[in-house]
């Protein structure tokens, strides 16, 4: 009978120049996606303002985290509509409203309003937080 002994493997400690590099990789990442997103004219050239209400919640609760608003005209960066989860742990999540927009600019709509949970999910599967919005949208006079 043969017995088998395994090590166990102890849990490695990140360095604080491991863990700031890691923060500098995904900060540069974030940097580009913010430049490869390209201007509100540019993707949506028939609007000239959108007005975004948004209230972000704790977890799934009705606990409110945070309110803001954000006024977008033609020359701001289309990376505006990906709002980041507020929560310290969460790495690739957030609430994009991309394709929310898109979807109202194809339909011809002027308002809208909706509710998102985080794209990224905790340990138990639930997600980091949520939020609730209010879009308004005003065209160009073109439109």
């Amino acid at each position: 009978m043969a017995i088998k002994i395994t090590a166990q493997k102890k849990p490695v400690k990140k360095s604080r120049k491991n863990v700031n590099t890691e923060k500098n990789a995904r900060r540069l990442e974030l940097i580009q996606k913010r430049l490869d997103a390209g201007l509100l004219s540019e993707r949506f050239p028939d609007i000239s303002d959108i007005n975004i209400h948004i209230v972000q919640f704790y977890g799934l609760t009705d606990q409110v985290f945070m309110e803001r608003t954000v006024n977008m005209v033609p020359g701001s960066n289309i990376y505006l509509l990906h709002i980041p989860c507020m929560e310290g742990n969460c790495v690739n999540g957030g609430f994009d409203l991309i394709s929310t927009v898109e979807e109202m600019v194809s339909n011809n709509r002027r308002s809208g309003k909706g509710k998102m949970l985080c794209a990224e999910k905790d340990a138990s599967g639930n997600s980091h937080s949520s939020i609730s919005y209010s879009i308004s949208i005003k065209y160009s006079q073109a439109h």
